[in-house]
């Protein structure tokens, strides 16, 4: 388990989820990933995958805090009548998600710049042209269905094609795109390199020239050794909340 180096820790449910979490959305903006006041993380806490914490409407990244998280249940049809009501779009998808698909622990949202420009390609598709690109060889699905906003209706959509717990990532044609994992440190490391291959991908599609693809098998063969590399996520995540705390950010309070 990551821990940040502030402190008392608060007598609040799920602290120390709450922490790792308000770190990810401080790095995504960070990283301009971000978009405006808009995009959606979200992580299971209970073992069904129900109850989850996420972002409050329309807060910017770079201000969460973990006591500010939302925790809301995906079977609570009246989640949208409280005082703090999350958005409806990220109670579309992500209850939606957390409901359907509970394999998938923790769920980020975003438009971050190259995915959405990769999720607005005729093909989507994103070859295996680098160690990054290989990352997620037959790991993703494509959605090519938009419908609008992320309501509950569209929310329930998407989240039936998330179905298969190998698909880790959706390309969401005209929209972005979501990441999951099975911890806060696995998706954040996952939407992270998945931003980073799909710019690679982008890069050389601009300079005109042919692509160098990986075979299938050992596009297939690299993905499976960095699946298995150990501690990447939670080494990348305990160094970004050191670098955090050594700022004196407030993200973990």
């Amino acid at each position: 388990m990551l821990k940040a180096q502030s402190g008392i820790t608060p007598n609040i449910a799920h602290w120390q989820e709450r922490v790792e979490l308000a770190a990810a959305f401080r790095w995504t903006a960070r990283l301009g990933m971000h978009e405006a006041v808009a995009n959606h993380f979200s992580l299971a806490v209970n073992e069904d995958g129900t109850q989850f914490l996420i972002n409050p409407n329309q807060r910017h990244f770079s201000r969460i805090k973990a006591s500010d998280l939302l925790l809301i249940d995906a079977n609570d049809p009246d989640t949208l009548d409280r005082p703090d009501a999350p958005d409806p779009t990220a109670w579309g998808l992500h209850g939606g998600v957390h409901r359907l698909c509970p394999h998938h622990r923790c769920l980020m949202h975003v438009h971050s710049i190259h995915a959405t420009v990769l999720a607005c390609l005729e093909d989507s598709n994103l070859p295996p042209i680098d160690q990054n690109c290989a990352t997620f060889f037959n790991r993703y699905v494509i959605d090519e269905a938009y419908g609008g906003l992320a309501f509950e209706e569209e929310g329930e959509r998407c989240a039936e094609l998330l179905s298969d717990p190998t698909k880790k990532v959706m390309i969401m044609g005209h929209h972005g795109v979501l990441v999951t994992g099975d911890t806060v440190a696995d998706c954040f490391n996952r939407m992270y390199y998945f931003e980073r291959a799909a710019e690679t991908y982008i890069r050389a599609l601009q300079t005109g020239q042919a692509l160098r693809v990986l075979s299938d098998e050992v596009a297939e063969k690299t993905a499976q050794e960095l699946e298995a590399y150990p501690e990447q996520g939670e080494r990348h995540l305990a160094e970004l909340m050191a670098i955090l705390d050594s700022e004196g950010s407030d993200y973990a309070s």
